[in-house]
């Protein structure tokens, strides 16, 4: 289970690192104004859609069926009922991508309403830009099913390498856009430049998803688990699919639900609000994006199949020591992002269009954010437990509690604080969903949250004295980095990170605080002592 967590943990940092370089350019040469909102608009509405049909409800539902019937009915089988759900699922996505475009206006009205008000020029951009890109969702959401069937069969590298393509296509994309704008547009015309770079962005996101889809078909090919060519069926296998697909939309959708009622209420605030959001969210993305998208790729299989073999102590050994393992990181970044978040938005963002004000107001929602990267962390961990049952109504019913508990606490908190609405109504979510979700674990005796958090209070304990440290290290540069050149931020902002990094994993191999997978793998990649 290590090997793999760390496999699909190392390509996915190779993938996020380059989305940062995106973000980065975004910042630049955008910063927070109208194309910015309106191009985050157009880059969450197809992603909204993949989470829920591809990375979440349905392989949530397809990997824990194919891995069953690969189990007791064999390869050809398994390859069968994986050849129907994808023909059926691409169906269904072809009639939801072609109403999403004619209806692009409501759409875009729902997911942000506060670009009506003013001129309409946001809205009318989001229009325009989710068009170009809302086909991304029915190309990567197939290329999601098709990644399921190699990590169910433990071939995580392919799916993970195939991922990294959308941020290298979206690098070079926005770059050909700027270079277009400049060369082609006025330069005293910096909207039009802007909107040009934006649209020659979001065409580079529905080419990413054709290439994503293509390089995942070459990897299954060459795994000889080749797609057979069928037309969408409502067999038995296909019904008992969508039957489990129903529930499970809102169950593992539930972070993606929050994630969008922050991006309605952010449109609700003044302009920037929404790009200040998605910096800071972009960067909470980073640690959840590495270790939670590690976690719930792996584990979902891994459970799987443990529960296929009726192996009800090797599902508890697995989960506890995922937990362990998410903790032993996910702790230490929390507490260092709170730390030191002005010089992370000013060392990664702060250049170009991107001013003090953006830094200042990106940090802020940054660390209130990071407050609940634990409890999304662990979520990804505990959610495959019940996927890999096949109990899906336990996680909506949770699910479907946390959404209200996130649109009521947003309703009532944005108009006294505003930015800040949001993300603390998303981290109460996360937490109240956590919080029963272990709870409905340790009732069936598979989640012993004592045992865990004895360990867990230690880590707890060194990471902050750990971030104490780095808040004062910023704290003593009393904000000038602010206005610094970008290799004295960076420099400072690598030495903060590598002092701390040093003084944490010290001192938790002094005092054995470990995970025992990771001490297991130092010392079989040890040389042999005489």
């Amino acid at each position: 289970m290590l090997k793999n967590l760390f496999t699909v943990g190392s390509w996915t940092m190779v993938s996020r690192i380059l989305g940062l370089i995106r973000d980065q350019l975004l910042a630049i040469l955008l910063g927070a104004g109208s194309a910015q909102d309106a191009y985050q608009i157009a880059l969450r509405l197809p992603n909204m859609f993949r989470r829920f049909f591809g990375e979440g409800a349905f392989n949530a539902a397809f990997i824990p069926l194919f891995t069953t019937e690969w189990e007791k009915h064999g390869q050809k089988q398994a390859m069968n009922f994986a050849s129907e759900a994808f023909s059926t699922l691409l169906a269904f996505l072809i009639i939801i991508t072609l109403l999403a475009e004619l209806m692009m206006p409501l759409l875009v009205t729902v997911v942000a309403p506060g670009f009506l008000e003013g001129d309409g020029s946001r809205f009318n951009l989001a229009v325009q830009f989710s068009r170009i890109t809302m086909p991304y969702m029915t190309l990567i959401c197939s290329a999601a099913l098709v990644a399921g069937i190699l990590n169910s069969r433990e071939k995580y590298a392919a799916a993970s390498i195939a991922y990294v393509s959308f941020n290298v296509i979206g690098i070079l994309s926005i770059i050909l856009g700027a270079i277009l704008a400049n060369l082609y547009l006025p330069s005293n015309d910096l909207l039009q430049k802007e909107i040009l770079t934006v649209k020659v962005g979001a065409w580079g996101i529905l080419l990413s998803g054709f290439v994503q889809l293509m390089a995942l078909f070459w990897a299954c090919k060459k795994a000889g688990l080749t797609l057979t060519k069928q037309l969408p069926s409502f067999s038995a296998r296909i019904k008992r699919l969508l039957k489990r697909i129903l529930p499970s939309l809102i169950g593992s959708g539930v972070t993606q639900l929050n994630l969008t009622i922050d991006t309605i209420i952010a449109t609700l605030l003044p302009t920037g609000s929404v790009s200040w959001l998605y910096f800071a969210d972009r960067l909470t993305q980073l640690p959840l994006g590495i270790l939670g998208a590690a976690l719930g790729t792996t584990l979902l299989p891994t459970f799987s199949k443990s529960v296929a073999n009726k192996q009800t102590d090797e599902l508890i050994d697995h989960l506890s020591k995922a937990i362990n393992l998410a903790c032993y990181f996910i702790l230490p970044m929390t507490i260092g992002i709170i730390a030191i978040a002005p010089l992370l938005i000013a060392g990664l963002f702060g250049y170009g269009h991107f001013q003090t004000f953006d830094i200042i107001q990106t940090s802020k929602v940054l660390r209130v954010y990071a407050i609940g990267l634990p409890a999304f962390v662990l979520l990804k961990a505990l959610a495959p437990v019940f996927f890999a049952q096949g109990d899906t109504s336990t996680p909506v019913k949770v699910g479907f509690i946390a959404i209200i508990i996130n649109l009521a606490a947003s309703i009532l908190l944005y108009k006294q604080i505003g930015l800040l609405a949001p993300a603390i109504a998303s981290d109460l979510a996360a937490y109240f969903n956590l919080f029963l979700l272990s709870f409905i674990l340790y009732k069936k005796k598979i989640l012993n949250p004592y045992s865990l958090l004895r360990k867990q209070s230690k880590i707890f304990f060194l990471a902050t004295t750990m971030g104490l440290m780095a808040f004062e290290a910023i704290h003593f540069a009393n904000n000038a980095f602010l206005n610094w050149s970008f290799l004295l931020k960076i420099s400072l902002l690598m030495l903060i990170i590598l002092m701390s990094a040093i003084f944490y994993l010290g001192f938790s191999w002094k005092f054995s605080l470990f995970p025992e997978d990771i001490l297991k793998l130092i010392r079989r990649k040890s040389p042999s002592r005489s």
